[in-house]
């Protein structure tokens, strides 16, 4: 029972899709609600609430790997994120309302886009079984983000901390410039990636067999299917808003890893530990986002599941939760002052 309340508060998940279900829904300036909850209550929230450093005992953790609950809420996101695309392309269809109700309704989307399609796309794509990685596939279908199954899985955890990932930013890199590295050095590598297992499998990289290919057809599969069925207009506001979710998740990978660095072992990196990631245990993140903010164990265990990862008292930490650490990183001056000093102080406790 205690562990199944335990699980209940992820229901705090729900919140997003709510919002964004509101947005979509409304007319006017209300449909910006999903945004300034998100990115103005939410940020303000988390500077005025205490960071939970508690971890679960041995004994907690067992119950909790073997109870449903867990999996059935993060399950749940899947086809809740395509009633949201189905509502949002309904909604844009619409025509001579003002440009900015439509804006609204691309932001509301995008950030489900973001948050429920690839954030939880990002926890099952971590899973073993078959259907939990098809629905990770799906729901990065859902943001035109299907590279990221491979990239993030077989690259990024691979060269995490290091200047041969794309999808670690470097000390004095705006998020600005970062997201053209990484947007197209993570697509890149995707493709390097699953053409080193075509090779190593005796199979070619031009078959049906490359993951890559495949991924491409669906997304333009999808891309046609709305345009057919809801016409261009749809079909190019359902491209912003998959843009803006992406984005999204390439900031978040900028805040991330930003300027930490593992160091050689001859000709091998150490290997990844706590310290190789921002850490945040602020409460309202860690259950809008699946515990997402707690970077530091995931990187450490990848295949830890979202309910059982773990404070460590010497990963970095970041001084407010994500959304508000995303919003300071658009502004490099004020990101640069407030993160070089504690990159600073970090290299001086490891030395």
């Amino acid at each position: 029972m205690t562990m199944t309340l335990h699980a209940l508060k992820y229901l705090g998940v729900y919140v997003t899709p709510s919002i964004v279900a509101f947005s979509l829904l409304a007319q006017g300036y209300w449909t910006y609600s999903a945004m300034v909850l998100i990115f103005g209550i939410i940020p303000l929230l988390e500077l005025l609430m205490r960071p939970s450093t508690q971890n679960l005992s041995p004994e907690e953790e067992e119950a909790a790997k073997k109870n449903p609950v867990y999996d059935y809420i993060l399950y749940s996101l899947l086809p809740i994120q395509y009633i949201l695309l189905g509502l949002f392309l309904v909604r844009v269809q619409q025509e001579g309302l003002p440009g900015y109700v439509y804006g609204g309704w691309i932001t509301a989307f995008g950030l489900s886009c973001g948050v429920l399609g690839i954030n939880a796309a990002h926890e099952l794509g971590h899973r073993h079984t078959r259907y939990e990685q098809w629905m990770s596939k799906m729901l990065l279908l859902s943001s035109l983000y299907m590279h990221f199954f491979i990239e993030h899985n077989r690259g990024h955890h691979r060269h995490v901390a290091t200047d041969e990932d794309p999808a670690s930013a470097r000390r004095g890199e705006t998020v600005y410039a970062f997201y053209l590295r990484s947007v197209w050095g993570s697509w890149l590598s995707a493709w390097r990636l699953e053409a080193e297992r075509l090779q190593k499998a005796g199979l070619s990289r031009f078959s049906w067999h490359n993951e890559m290919l495949r991924f491409q057809a669906y997304q333009v599969g999808l891309l046609l299917g709305i345009g057919l069925l809801f016409g261009l207009w749809p079909l190019a506001c359902f491209v912003m808003a998959a843009t803006m979710g992406f984005l999204l998740l390439e900031t978040v990978n900028y805040i991330e890893h930003y300027g930490l660095r593992r160091s050689r072992k001859g000709a091998r990196y150490e290997r990844p530990l706590p310290v190789h990631s921002w850490n945040s245990n602020h409460p309202v993140g860690r259950l809008l986002l699946l515990e997402l903010s707690r970077h530091s164990d995931h990187h450490y265990i990848a295949s830890r599941k979202y309910q059982l990862l773990r404070h460590f008292d010497h990963s970095p930490q970041m001084p407010t939760g994500y959304p508000g650490m995303m919003l300071l990183a658009f502004v490099p001056p004020l990101w640069f002052w407030l993160m070089h000093k504690r990159i600073e102080q970090i290299q001086f406790k490891m030395n």
